[in-house]
């Protein structure tokens, strides 16, 4: 008797669509991100939360150096140079280097020595009672920004953990992947069938930490992109390149030429009697030429050039004015407008205000404290979430391992160039994406053979 039995031809798995395959990528790209570099954001995000109510710390704890006290009814400032004087004869040691004129009723004169021996971008401020020459303190003051020693130490650990050169790495790989992941989980969450713009509070488990993760982080996005764009430029990989990039396209700030010829011979930084009396003459000629408090008057650096003053309000509208004055003839011969930057040099100016907290006093300091919070907190649902999905629960992981075989070699080489391309021009994100992916193809041809 004749079977009628035909063999079935082996039925082969269905290849998964390219979006399917791409969404599981991204998928376990941020799952990596999540896992192995979360901890770098939530200690850049705890620093920078730190650091952004620095400014109240220090005015807190310097308060004895930065204010007068109670101001006389009716009394007048002491001329500039005679300020000078007191803090030269307090601190005889180091030769003035720029003065801060006291820009409130009740601030201090600021007087920033070199000194022999402090670290590098470090000078002594002295700081001197405006209305009676009293020295009030002397502190080291670090940077443009004229940090004072809380406000200086809180920052470095923002940037290095108090570790160095070494230690910076740790940032620059939070900025580098800080708006990738964010990115990641925009494009995760418009992949969702339910977009929810907020949390669902009648979710429970894995869902509703699921739901205040995905809300907070796409209300916080333009921001989080805001803080790792900014952060890049201080770095010192990707950072040398946005340098190269914005000297080759012409971006760079403008620079004030404080080249006087040999007017003010006498006027050099040598910090002598001659540049003390004529300082006054120089604060004359800068408000004349429109420049408004608060200022900068810094020493030029060669005999004979001019001496720079230069607007420091940093908060919108912003006066970063400079002029050129020489000190022997009390003339301007030179101007730097912030109204004639190129747009990218103004645009670099108010990033980094921004992402310092200046750019718009108080309201700027609550709007980064905000940011780090939810940076915070989407790292801990994150966690959570890891241990909620567990595979000792029941859970099946929304991924599979090796996912980057699965995309189709048309997607896959574009979307590979471009990662090249990212990566090469921020060479730690490079590096450690090469990592993670490197580890996910050995886990899933690990799990195939199995």
């Amino acid at each position: 008797m004749t079977s009628d039995v035909r063999i079935q031809p082996a039925v082969e798995p269905s290849r998964p669509s390219t979006r399917s395959a791409l969404r599981a990528l991204l998928l376990r790209l941020h799952f990596y991100a999540g896992i192995l570099v979360a901890p770098f954001l939530l200690v850049a995000a705890t620093t920078g939360l730190l650091y952004a109510a620095s400014f109240q710390i220090e005015k807190a704890v310097h308060s004895h150096e930065l204010t007068v006290g109670a101001v006389p009814p009716g009394q007048e400032r002491l001329p500039l140079s005679r300020q000078l004087a007191a803090a030269r004869a307090a601190h005889p040691q180091g030769t003035i280097g720029a003065v801060r004129p006291a820009a409130e009723p009740e601030a201090t004169t600021r007087v920033l020595l070199d000194v022999p021996d402090l670290p590098e971008s470090t000078r002594l401020a002295v700081f001197v009672d405006p209305y009676t020459g009293e020295v009030r303190g002397a502190l080291e003051s670090y940077g443009s920004s004229g940090a004072l020693p809380v406000r200086a130490w809180i920052s470095t650990l923002h940037r290095h953990l108090q570790l160095g050169e070494a230690g910076r790495l740790y940032s620059e790989l939070a900025a580098s992947w800080l708006w990738v992941v964010a990115l990641g989980g925009v494009v995760l969450w418009l992949s969702h069938r339910r977009r929810a713009l907020k949390p669902d509070l009648k979710a429970r488990g894995l869902r509703r930490t699921l739901s205040w993760h995905g809300s907070v982080g796409l209300w916080t996005t333009i921001g989080l992109l805001f803080l790792s764009a900014t952060g890049l430029t201080w770095s010192a990989y990707a950072g040398g390149n946005i340098d190269k990039i914005q000297t080759a396209l012409g971006w760079t700030t403008p620079a004030l030429s404080a080249s006087a010829g040999d007017h003010s011979s006498h006027a050099g930084h040598s910090g002598g009697a001659p540049a003390e009396a004529d300082v006054d003459r120089i604060t004359r000629a800068a408000a004349g030429a429109g420049l408004s408090g608060p200022l900068e008057i810094a020493w030029p650096a060669e005999p004979g050039a001019a001496f720079t003053v230069k607007e420091m309000d940093r908060e919108w509208p912003q006066r970063n004015d400079q002029v050129a004055v020489d000190a022997a003839s009390g003339q301007v011969v030179g101007e730097l407008r912030f109204d004639d930057f190129p747009l990218v040099a103004k645009l670099i100016r108010w990033g980094i205000d921004g992402h310092m907290g200046v750019l718009f006093g108080l309201a700027n300091q609550i709007l980064l404290m905000a940011l780090a919070l939810g940076l915070i907190f989407m790292i801990v649902w994150g966690y959570r979430m890891w241990w909620q999905r567990r595979p000792t629960r029941g859970f099946a992981a929304p991924y599979e391992r090796g996912g980057l075989r699965a995309v189709p070699l048309p997607v896959l080489l574009p979307v590979g160039a471009a990662t090249v391309a990212v990566g090469v021009f921020v060479p730690l994100l490079g590096v450690s994406l090469l990592a993670f992916l490197a580890v996910d193809a050995v886990l899933g041809r690990v799990r195939a053979s199995r």
